[in-house]
């Protein structure tokens, strides 16, 4: 079964929302975790997390964990849409982990063992248990780096307030000075 939740089901512990995470977890009933990205859907802005409940006998105990939420392609200012590509990846991941292949991809997905989620308190918010996305090293070392972009940084507040003055100056010669 599928279900679209608010993400606040991942981690919230009121009204006994944490129990019963821990209680279908422990079941071996949440085969896996996706998070969307926001502007998914026409009624609502808010991210939002698929889950994904078998009761499939023999399926291994543990969760697959995707995060999705850098994924889609804003369609409009109010609406992103996944493309086939997107998609295909988020199944693909499905695919290998149900057959036992998932490799894990940092910042992507995770296959994760119920007793790792349990020092987590059963909280299923998928940066966790999928890390951060390693970036590239663009070879260029911290300190060099940091010399270079704060002599940028100075040129364009240079250039911030050479323009401040012009617009000051414009807008006296048309009789309104700051």
């Amino acid at each position: 079964m599928g279900m679209v939740l608010a993400n606040g089901s991942l981690s919230s512990q009121t009204n006994n929302e944490g129990v019963i995470r821990k209680a279908i977890v422990e079941a071996g009933l949440v085969e896996g975790i996706v998070a969307m990205p926001d502007r998914l859907f026409y009624s609502t802005g808010i991210p939002v997390s698929l889950w994904i409940i078998s009761k499939e006998l023999g399926r291994q105990h543990k969760t697959l964990f995707v995060d999705a939420r850098e994924m889609g392609t804003m369609v409009s200012r109010r609406l992103r849409e996944f493309t086939d590509e997107d998609i295909a990846k988020v199944a693909d991941a499905f695919d290998a982990f149900r057959k036992g292949e998932l490799e894990d991809e940092k910042g992507f997905c995770a296959a994760v063992d119920v007793g790792d989620i349990a020092k987590q308190d059963f909280i299923l918010t998928p940066g966790r248990y999928v890390g951060i996305k390693e970036e590239e090293d663009d070879g260029e070392p911290f300190e060099e780096k940091m010399v270079r972009l704060t002599s940028e940084l100075a040129k364009c507040f240079e250039e911030s307030n050479r323009l401040q003055e012009q617009i000051k100056k414009n807008l006296e010669a048309i009789g309104y000075g700051i």
